[in-house]
């Protein structure tokens, strides 16, 4: 039998002590989509098909917000990758899109689109314990009940929908609310919104009309709702259904308030819909990109300029850019021996985070809470330029 001397302890002391060495960083790299040199993201949106815009902008301006952090270094010394791949914002497109990312074996998830994919892809997520930071959707079924995964960065459809109508109610005395929204998660996500906004002031929706999603055939959607002679009307849409609305509904000489949430795309609103989109009420989650007193609006701008010259800014690309600063906020919390669940724990551990938004958009999250901000800012189109405001007397009709 062979001798067993202390060198003999002190050498195994001395073996065990340097794979432990090695094997830590080794283990980090074994995270899904995370290297020594690069975190590797992965996004669905539409980035084809009519609603190709907001799909297209969130992703720019997630990108825009990643290449000043790759110019910078990268987060402890990793390069952010974003694979973008395109849903057409089609519910049956969704689980090719979903497998086709986790082939890639990405770190993350962010930058998704709407409701009725958002819908699809979170309990796919969640069964893949897979992180998904930043969806460009307010519905309630993301904020309620908490879901572990899922980390929102804008205030809710119901947020959005009750300061419609706390201004409607309360400072215009506008009683008589309809509804015009798509057949679909999105348009009853805001739809409920709206109920329950108007049963806080124990009313309801004097009339609701529904039109088949992403179509403009929405003209048995409009007589239903003008019928009622509500004095406004919220319309529930991407901006290539809310467009034909106002479009008809003028044509008609229908002139309510008209008001829709964020997810419309303000600026491909105002486009498609020209003139007729002027007076329209939209509240906005971001502060309008053109406010450069804010320190976060102005770095969007120079930063969207510097590498990406020929795109220009807009409500969408902005909230993809912040939606890409909390994400990277989490990374850099969750240290550099990356987890998912260390970045659901960054994200988790900021509070009362300044980022250069204003006094009222300032990054709040915890154990118990993954929303990020509460505050919505309404905006009223004057002179094809969505115009925020306090006071809902200046909404009206001029």
């Amino acid at each position: 039998m062979k001798k067993v001397t202390p060198n003999y302890f002190l050498g195994l002391i001395l073996l065990f002590g340097c794979l432990f060495t090695v094997s830590a960083p080794l283990q980090a790299q074994n995270t899904p989509g995370v290297t020594a040199k690069e975190i590797l993201i992965g996004s669905c949106s539409a980035l084809e098909g009519p609603s190709h815009f907001l799909g297209t902008e969130t992703v720019a301006g997630a990108k825009a917000y990643f290449a000043m952090v790759n110019d910078a270094g990268g987060v402890d010394g990793r390069k952010l990758k974003l694979l973008a791949y395109d849903d057409s914002y089609d519910p049956a497109k969704t689980e090719g899109c979903f497998n086709r990312l986790m082939e890639q074996k990405v770190f993350a998830l962010g930058f998704f689109v709407g409701t009725p994919t958002a819908v699809k892809y979170i309990p796919m997520a969640e069964g893949n314990k897979i992180p998904v930071v930043g969806l460009f959707t307010g519905a309630q079924t993301l904020y309620v009940p908490l879901r572990h995964w899922v980390i929102n960065v804008r205030a809710s459809y119901f947020d959005e929908t009750r300061e419609q109508i706390d201004g409607l109610w309360g400072t215009l005395g506008y009683k008589k609310v309809g509804v015009i929204y798509p057949e679909d998660a999105f348009g009853a996500a805001v739809l409920e919104g709206v109920k329950a906004a108007l049963k806080a002031h124990g009313a309801e929706p004097v009339a609701v009309g529904s039109y088949q999603r992403q179509t403009a055939q929405v003209g048995g959607a409009i007589d239903t709702v003008k019928a009622a002679n509500p004095e406004a009307v919220v319309v529930v849409g991407p901006s290539n259904t809310v467009a034909p609305i106002l479009k008809q509904s003028h044509a008609k000489g229908w002139k309510p308030l008209f008001l829709t949430v964020s997810f419309v795309g303000t600026d491909e609103l105002i486009l498609e819909a020209g003139p007729d989109a002027e007076g329209m009420v939209i509240t906005q989650v971001v502060p309008p990109y053109y406010l450069t007193d804010f320190k976060t609006v102005a770095l969007y701008r120079r930063t969207l300029t510097k590498f990406f010259p020929t795109a220009q800014p807009n409500f969408v690309s902005l909230e993809g850019f912040v939606d890409a600063m909390v994400l990277v906020e989490g990374l850099k919390r969750a240290g550099k021996d990356l987890t998912r669940e260390g970045l659901i724990r960054g994200i988790e551990s900021i509070h009362e985070l300044d980022l250069g938004l204003g006094p009222l958009l300032k990054l709040d999250y915890g154990a118990k809470d993954h929303k990020g901000f509460d505050h919505v800012i309404p905006t009223v189109i004057r002179g094809g330029r969505a115009v925020p405001f306090t006071d809902w007397s200046t909404a009206t009709p001029k």
